[in-house]
This record gives C-alpha cells, structure tokens and sequence, in this order.
C-alpha cells in the first residue's frame, strides 16, 4: 500500500484523490492548496519554523565557496560566449510538468509547486521550452534554413531523491549548452552541432581548466531511424580535428529513452582518478513542443559544482 493510499484509509475518504485530480481544474486545485498551506502557516509557530529549517534537507545553503565557485562560472560562461552560446539566466522555478511531459523523467523527482509551477529541475527542459517559445511566437527570424539558436545557462538545480554523499546538497549547480535547429539532410545539424558542443567542452576543460585527461564516450540510442548518425556525426569531427578522443559504444548493456540516437558523456582525470562530468545527447524535446518532425536538439549538461569540487 502506497503512502498516499494510507492517507486515504485513514481519513475514509478513498474517492478524495480522483476528485482532486480529475475534476478541479488546475486553477481550482491551486487556489483549495493555497487555502490549506496558508492555514497551516497560521498554526507554525518561529520556534517549528526553526525546527522545519534543520529537518528540510531541501532548504540548507550549499557547502562551497561562493565566491570561489561564482568565479568558475563566469569563466565557464565567458567560454561559453565566446563559441556564441548566449547565457540565459532562468527563472528558479519552471511550469509544472517541465520535465516529465517531454522527457522520461518521473515527477516524484522533482519539487512541484503551487501556481502550475515546479522548482527548477533540468535547465536544459527550460531552455527547450524557450526556444520553442521563440520560435512559436516569431520572435526568431532565422536567415537561412541551417541557422541554429544557441543559449546556455548555469543553474542552482533541486531534485528529490536523498543525496548520501557528505557535503553535498539536493540542490546543486549544473552548466548546460542547448542548440536547435531544423533537419535539412544528411546529417547536417547534427554534425555541425555536436562538433561545437565537443569544441566548448574541450576549450573549457583541457586548454582553460587543464584536467589531466579528456574524453568523450559516443553511446548509440533507439529513436533515430537511420543507423549511421553516431558513425556520420563521429568522423565529421574527427576530420575537423584528430586531438580528440572518440570511444564508441554501439550495444550499450542498458537502453536508454531519453536521448535519441545518439548520447554522448564526457569523461576527465583529475590527479590520476576518471570521473564522468557530464553528458549529452539528441532529445526530441522542441518536436514534441512545435508539433514538428523537423526540429531538431542537443542538450550538454556539465557538473559545474562537482568540477569546482575537483578542481580545488
């Protein structure tokens, strides 16, 4: 038996769950919440509201640096600009849903809130619903048919599953890159793209932060049709470049439903030990939004303060 079904029991109220979520409309179901948090409020007296604040594994400031880490992120942003990544600062909380209704990912992961909202979870599923916001509204005026809109953020994220590590948060900074476009054949977009991603990553941490070792993990995924994406989009950039280590993954031992085609992780030594820093991939995220075959997206997402922590 659930927790919520428990609830349920014991109050005798089991057809209250379908009511609540099948016959309020959204606006209603806030404003009955929005009733029942401000009467509790009213019965919290300053000494619970202390005893709340050092039970709430969600509310404790990090434990960093900040001046230490804000410094690392305007490095990582400037060499994100500098390949014409525009940062975009987000807003803390993102529409509910953000997350789970384009992606894989389960709700129960993340912080919903009141107002149609979650707490920030992916700043990359943000950064989906902005593009597609662009372009949906006609705000985006691209000159030719291969223009591609590039942004990138680094957020404070927050995640509910119980973080066991000492010194670590459930909320925590995460540096993403996002580009999109449109499919205009023979893998063009997604070579293109992938080739930028690999080249910022390898700018910020090889030449800039100086790791001991770089490489990426090319990682086939379900979900594109035509087979030969990761072979196309791999030896693109190695004849762009052959500084780059490229391992190749074509029968990975779990299957994956959130990157299609093609997934990619990015794996660096630090004073002799491998950690995997980031990762990224194709996700179908703008055609779910625009309702179009056409579009096409890369996300990276890199563990800015796990990289701080390594790097001090």
């Amino acid at each position: 038996m659930t927790i919520v079904e428990k609830i349920l029991q014991r109050i005798n109220r089991p057809e209250l769950l379908p009511i609540l979520s099948e016959e309020l409309t959204p606006s209603e179901l806030n404003s009955l919440l929005l009733e029942v948090f401000r009467r509790q409020t009213g019965r919290l007296s300053p000494a619970e509201l202390l005893q709340q604040y050092q039970k709430n594994r969600f509310v404790k400031p990090a434990d960093t640096d900040f001046m230490a880490l804000h410094a690392l992120e305007t490095r990582l942003l400037q060499i994100f600009e500098t390949f014409r990544f525009k940062a975009v600062e987000l807003s803390p909380v993102a529409p509910l849903g953000c997350c789970s209704v384009v992606a894989t990912a389960d709700q129960q992961k993340i912080l919903s809130a009141l107002r149609g909202t979650e707490v920030l979870a992916d700043a990359t599923n943000a950064l989906a619903l902005h593009v597609a916001d662009l372009k949906k509204s006609g705000q985006w005026k691209p000159v030719s048919a291969t223009d591609q809109l590039r942004f990138s953020a680094i957020q404070r994220h927050v995640r509910t599953p119980k973080v066991a590590i000492p010194g670590h948060t459930q909320h925590f900074k995460i540096g993403c890159l996002v580009s999109s476009g449109r499919d205009t054949g023979s893998f063009e977009f997604e070579r293109e793209s992938m080739a930028e991603h690999l080249a910022v990553m390898t700018a910020l941490l090889r030449d800039a932060l100086q790791v001991d070792a770089l490489r990426f993990k090319f990682i086939r995924r379900s979900g594109n049709a035509d087979g030969r994406l990761l072979e196309q989009v791999k030896n693109h950039i190695l004849q762009l470049r052959n500084d780059l280590v490229i391992e190749t993954e074509t029968t990975p031992s779990r299957e994956n439903q959130y990157y299609k085609g093609l997934q990619y992780k990015i794996l660096i030594t630090v004073r002799g030990q491998e950690y995997e820093i980031g990762d990224g991939g194709f996700v179908d995220w703008t055609q779910q939004l625009l309702q179009n075959k056409k579009e096409r997206f890369l996300i990276t997402g890199l563990g800015v303060e796990m990289l701080f922590r390594l790097m001090a």
